[in-house]
């Protein structure tokens, strides 16, 4: 695999939480000639060092940088990220932000701009879209199984206390507005992979607000319904629901079209087509990768991008993508009225 990273010989991973350890030992998994650099602000233990095989471990991006990094994945909280991207960028080092890109849309063009100027790959670590099931279900839905799409409904849901067992729920950047917590962020791969597979998104209704118990003091629940224009000149209405309080953990698409109904679960693997002349459900695709599947993928990706000098797979425009769209849920949620994009 070397061949695919031979431009790539210093990582940075800035947060090393649960996410930043998944991408350093994946790293050190797949290309074990690249040399790991971690800033992490809190007291750095020397164990997670050795266990993970770093090069180096510093608590500032100004230390970080004498140390001349060609690339870095952004995986601390996303409301303190801009500053440190923009560095990065004007350094030239290519950059893989976690999800979502930023906590706000409040400087993200400039930054776009300015790696575009650079020539600094940036990538949004939407990985989803690098799940086997999700691109077969894409595939599906654009070469016309259900025929014309009439409506879909999409539903992820996640109880914050069983999400990160080990960890107090009060103090993860889900439960911090100031972090850039709440269901929209944290739970926005389904907005993205929406954008992905369903095209530009006309307008939003939507309703969002705190449901549950939980001590959090950013929203649990949102129920969005999305409008869509289509080349017919038809509108194709879309809904999701989303919540942080569901025991019973999910992760699903319904697409209803005229020719029969396509319905991914992304906890399964499995797609299921209901048929308008069958009547009847069959299973059309399975598939079960490792969790961190889609992780190497996604990095294999962003070090080929670096590479090839070719945009990833979701660039810096889809990261902006999503957060516009969620400005717009916000703003329909507290205004009460549609909000066209």
């Amino acid at each position: 695999m070397s061949n695919i990273c031979n431009s790539v010989e210093r990582i940075l991973i800035i947060g090393l939480g649960s996410i930043g350890k998944r991408h350093a030992r994946i790293i050190k998994e797949l290309f074990p000639e690249i040399k790991i650099i971690a800033l992490r602000h809190k007291i750095f233990d020397s164990s997670d060092a050795d266990s993970l095989g770093l090069y180096d471990c510093v608590d500032s991006i100004e230390k970080a940088m004498l140390l001349n990094p060609d690339a870095a994945i952004v995986a601390n909280p996303s409301s303190l990220r801009l500053n440190i991207m923009k560095s990065l960028a004007n350094a030239g080092v290519h950059i893989l932000a976690e999800k979502p890109i930023s906590a706000t849309t409040d400087g993200i063009q400039d930054l776009i701009n300015l790696c575009s100027a650079k020539g600094v790959v940036l990538m949004t670590g939407y990985n989803l879209r690098f799940l086997p099931s999700l691109i077969k279900f894409r595939e599906k839905i654009q070469t016309g199984k259900v025929g014309k799409i009439l409506s879909f409904q999409v539903e992820v849901s996640q109880n914050l206390l069983d999400w990160r067992p080990n960890i107090d729920y009060k103090k993860t950047v889900s439960s911090q507005k100031k972090l850039g917590g709440g269901v929209l962020l944290e739970l926005s791969h389904e907005i993205d992979y929406i954008n992905w597979i369903f095209g530009k998104i006309k307008w939003v209704k939507s309703h969002v607000s705190r449901q549950s118990d939980l001590e959090i003091d950013v929203e649990d629940h949102a129920n969005i319904i999305f409008g869509f224009k289509n080349q017919d000149d038809y509108e194709t209405i879309g809904h999701l629901n989303m919540n942080f309080y569901q025991y019973d953990p999910s992760r699903n698409c319904k697409v209803v079209g005229d020719k029969g109904t396509l319905l991914w679960d992304g906890l399964s693997g499995e797609i299921k087509f209901y048929g308008r002349t069958e009547k009847k459900w069959k299973t059309v695709f399975s598939s079960s990768p490792t969790r961190d599947f889609t992780y190497t993928s996604e990095i294999q990706n962003f070090l080929t991008a670096i590479n090839s000098n070719e945009e990833p797979l979701v660039s810096g425009n889809d990261g902006l993508l999503t957060l516009q769209v969620i400005n717009a849920i916000h703003q329909s949620s507290e205004q009460e009225k549609i909000i066209y994009l």
